[in-house]
């Protein structure tokens, strides 16, 4: 770990964190047939990105590096992730919201941690399935659900 690298690291996801939950104010606060505006997921993101960079700051001066050694970036593992998020991105709507969330933490899952699979296979469905039927069925929201070549919309 990297005190240094963290504490800029924090400050700069910080600010981030705050630039989204001032810029969310300026959305609108509803959509066309949805109850939950476009300004609510970057206001809580943006709060929950700030609120982790506060804990990586006051983590980073808490702990002090006994000794200082070099540290080995994983360049293989954030590629394939990072990849593996454009992917997501580019097909959301295509593949839609349950099936591109599913397979993009089942690659995070298992390029962060191999093996457990039907771990995350569990994790991965319950997480995708429950965040969509949240979103669409109680806040009353809109996202793409399966493809039209599934029966979907």
């Amino acid at each position: 770990m990297n005190t240094t690298f963290d504490r800029y690291a924090g400050i700069a996801f910080f600010a981030i964190g705050i630039a989204f939950v001032v810029g969310s104010r300026s959305i609108s606060t509803s959509a066309y047939g949805s109850n939950v505006g476009a300004n609510i997921f970057p206001m809580i993101l943006g709060s929950f990105l700030a609120l982790m960079s506060v804990r990586l700051i006051y983590e980073s001066f808490r702990k002090k590096q006994a000794e200082k050694k070099k540290s080995n970036l994983d360049y293989k593992r954030f590629g394939i992730i990072f990849i593996a998020a454009c992917l997501y991105a580019f097909f959301l709507e295509d593949v839609g919201f349950v099936i591109s969330t599913f397979l993009f933490l089942m690659i995070g899952f298992q390029t962060m941690q191999k093996g457990k699979v039907w771990v995350s296979l569990l994790i991965a469905a319950c997480f995708s399935y429950g965040v969509y039927y949240l979103f669409v069925n109680v806040l009353d929201g809109s996202l793409p659900g399966f493809p039209a070549w599934l029966g979907g919309e």
